[in-house]
């Protein structure tokens, strides 16, 4: 999988950002991450050898790890990178965001029904946020979508907005103070998904993870690990 950051530096905004691991990495960098940067790699989709091949490999992209790729202060910056995607047909680029609300504001001009390359997971923590992001993101017209329930914070029913899904991806939250993610609340919505015949990732532990009543704490190295073992992907 290929990262491509266009820009890097994210503000937190809402409860499942409280221990994110780019501002505890920036902050131990002495980097402030609420400076939004277009990095030197913005072009990185599209550079090319002496040949003309494309420097970066073709197949899965992950597009601002380190940001939001709808942020506002990247809206002067967004457009090149819509077109950017549009060419490279021969990547399927993948981008999370807790900012759907945005997205119809943002959207390039030429977006139609969707791009049939890109992928778009809408992050919600708890209830509130799924209630309040996925009525959104719904109704958006996006060919490509999953709901990334990570940090998971509580039980939460995404049941009435599973019809055009693809899949969901689960997690825990990673640092010491971390809240707990409870496995009750991960085979809950496995169950959900099941339900719907939308594909299912527990992608990781919680370093504090409750089973069966009995509390653990995690390494962080081994939080995804964990979290395969337990065997519990769904693929219709």
């Amino acid at each position: 999988m290929a990262m491509w950051d266009p820009w890097r530096g994210c503000q937190k905004y809402s409860e499942g950002c409280l221990y994110c691991y780019i501002h505890k990495g920036d902050l131990k960098r002495g980097v402030d991450t609420n400076n939004i940067v277009r990095t030197a790699q913005f072009n990185k989709p599209i550079e090319t050898h002496k040949n003309g091949q494309y420097k970066m490999p073709k197949g899965l992209v992950y597009v601002c790890f380190s940001s939001d790729f709808l942020i506002e202060a990247a809206d002067e910056w967004r457009e090149a990178c819509w077109q950017m995607i549009k060419k490279r047909q021969d990547c399927m680029f993948l981008f999370l965001t807790k900012r759907i609300e945005r997205f119809e504001h943002v959207m390039p001009s030429d977006w139609s029904d969707g791009y049939d390359n890109l992928i778009i997971g809408c992050t919600i923590e708890n209830q509130a946020t799924a209630d309040l992001r996925l009525p959104v993101f719904s109704k958006l017209p996006i060919k490509h979508k999953q709901i990334i329930a990570q940090p998971l914070l509580e039980r939460i029913d995404i049941t009435p907005y599973l019809d055009d899904i693809e899949c969901v991806v689960v997690g825990g939250e990673s640092d010491q103070n971390a809240r707990a993610l409870n496995y009750a609340w991960v085979l809950d919505l496995k169950a959900q998904c099941v339900s719907k015949q939308v594909r299912f990732e527990f992608r990781q532990c919680g370093t504090h993870f409750i089973k069966d009543n009995k509390r653990y704490k995690l390494s962080v190295k081994d939080l995804i690990k964990q979290a395969k073992k337990a065997n519990i992907n769904y693929i219709p």
